[in-house]
């Protein structure tokens, strides 16, 4: 597998995924793995990834008036906390239990986006201890995994009731800070390729803003759910026949 075939792979699943706000790592870093790349070189390549596609559509939903701040805000100081910790701790796991938290981790997200249809939200009464719960566990999952915690933050809040683009254009927040943190950690473990991170950053940037565009001005909500719960599915199969392979 070449640099240029990984940078297409970056830009097509930043594309995807940063159409609800997720961050691509949940799906480029197992199949970095699948192509041989080590999965402590793939978790911060995948962070990076997220890192740049996010910013790039958080900026563009800043520019269009799409980001709620203060929504926001909880979930982003409990998940960019968490996320070094969660980075730091993968020092000390396994890589084959790694892999199973990281096949359940896929699951509940395909599932949540696939087959929950939650009622409407009257109010925003108690997200900041909603918010806080969802950031913390997802930063640190995310941080372990390599994968923002994107997974985990957008399929609660829409089981919570509230509007999918909405929680997309707060998931790119989050997960743009939450993966910095977390990168910055794996950085300072020295797992890093800095050629992969090369090629890969204008591919991501570039992604994530075409994702963003497509999701605000060209897809349902509901469309950009079924979309990525489809993709994650697909990921935790090929996933799991590796672990259990």
């Amino acid at each position: 597998m070449t640099y240029l075939e990984l940078a297409l792979i970056a830009f097509i699943l930043s594309i995807i995924f940063s159409i609800g706000g997720v961050g691509s790592a949940i799906a480029i870093v197992p199949i970095m793995g699948w192509l041989g790349v080590p999965l402590m070189t793939a978790k911060p390549a995948g962070l990076f990834i997220n890192t740049l596609s996010m910013l790039s559509a958080t900026l563009k939903n800043i520019k269009h008036g799409k980001l709620d701040h203060r929504f926001g805000l909880p979930i982003l100081v409990l998940a960019t906390s968490m996320a070094p910790i969660g980075a730091y701790a993968s020092k000390f796991i396994p890589k084959v239990y790694v892999l199973w938290v990281f096949v359940a981790f896929l699951l509940y997200s395909g599932t949540m986006m696939i087959f929950f249809k939650p009622k409407k939200r009257e109010s925003n009464e108690n997200h900041v201890i909603e918010g806080s719960l969802i950031g913390g566990i997802a930063g640190f999952l995310g941080g372990l995994l390599g994968v923002g915690g994107g997974g985990i933050i957008s399929p609660a809040l829409i089981m919570l009731g509230y509007e999918p683009k909405k929680v997309a254009a707060t998931t790119a927040l989050v997960v743009f800070f939450s993966s910095l943190s977390g990168f910055v950690t794996y950085l300072g473990m020295g797992t890093l390729n800095w050629k992969l991170l090369l090629w890969v950053s204008i591919p991501a940037i570039a992604g994530g803003w075409l994702g963003t565009h497509l999701m605000h001005f060209k897809m349902s909500s509901e469309h950009v759910k079924k979309v990525i719960g489809v993709i994650m599915y697909l990921i935790a199969l090929k996933t799991l026949l590796m672990v259990m392979g």
